[in-house]
C-alpha cells in the first residue's frame, strides 16, 4: 500500500519542481520500498518516456520488485538512448542474469567493465562467465 505522503500532484498540477521533488523521493525510496518509488515515477514515465535517468530508475525500481522483463525494457531503453551509459549496461546484464540468459548476460556485463572496470562490474562478469563456463559442461 502506498503512503498517501508520497503520492504524486495529479498530472496537470505537476510543477517542474514537483517533478524533480517526485524523482528525489523515488531514488530514496527505490531499494527499500521500490513499488512506493514505481508510483512516485508513473508521472514522470508518462511526461518523459525517453529521459534515460527516469527509466534508468525506473529499471532499478522494478528490479528490485522483481519485475525483471519490465526492468529490462527500461535498461534498454537507456542503453538505446545513451550507448555509452556504463551502469545502465551493467544493471541490464544483471537482469538478464536473474532471467537466466547468461549470453546475453554476459555481453553486457562485457561491454560495462570494459567502459569501467570497476570490481564490482569484473565480479559480476566473472560470475556469468563461470555460469556460462559449467553449463557448457553439462
Amino acid at each position: 500500500m502506498v503512503d498517501e505522503s508520497l503520492s504524486p500532484r495529479p498530472s496537470g498540477h505537476t510543477s517542474g519542481q514537483g517533478r524533480l521533488a517526485a524523482f528525489r523521493k523515488a531514488e530514496e525510496l527505490v531499494r527499500r520500498r521500490p513499488l512506493d518509488a514505481l508510483t512516485l515515477l508513473r508521472p514522470l514515465l508518462d511526461s518523459d518516456p525517453d529521459k534515460p535517468s527516469v527509466q534508468l530508475l525506473a529499471g532499478r525500481a522494478y528490479f528490485h520488485s522483481a519485475q525483471l522483463n519490465r526492468a529490462e525494457r527500461a535498461f534498454t531503453k537507456v542503453v538505446e538512448l545513451d550507448p555509452s551509459d556504463h551502469y545502465a549496461r551493467f544493471v541490464l546484464g544483471r537482469t538478464l542474469q536473474r532471467l537466466g540468459r547468461l549470453i546475453e548476460a554476459r555481453a553486457q556485463l562485457r561491454m560495462a567493465t570494459a567502459m569501467n572496470p570497476v570490481p564490482e562490474y569484473q565480479d559480476a562478469l566473472g560470475q556469468v562467465t563461470a555460469r556460462v563456463a559449467l553449463n557448457r559442461d553439462d
